[in-house]
């Protein structure tokens, strides 16, 4: 799945069109790698992301597409941030 897809489907961040400018703007990497918005990601992949002067990083758990709200959170955990 592509980051931006999944930064969106797991509620991370609420637009894609707002995940794909994160990743152009080089604020979101996986494993220590600066990601473009059409990076792939997988099961357990750590992702990190910088919101301004914070930074949040999860682990990837599930790839789920069109994943509902309540479903969301189950798609990542949160290692750091």
């Amino acid at each position: 799945m592509r980051i931006d897809k999944f930064l969106k489907n797991s509620r991370l961040i609420k637009r894609r069109t707002v995940a794909k400018e994160a990743c152009d703007g080089e604020r979101v990497s996986i494993n220590g790698k600066v990601a473009k918005a059409g990076t792939g990601v997988e099961v357990g992949d750590i992702v990190t992301i910088r919101f301004g002067s914070r930074e949040v990083t999860v682990k990837v758990l599930q790839l789920t597409e069109g994943a509902k709200k309540q479903d969301a959170a189950a798609m990542y955990e949160v290692v750091g941030g």
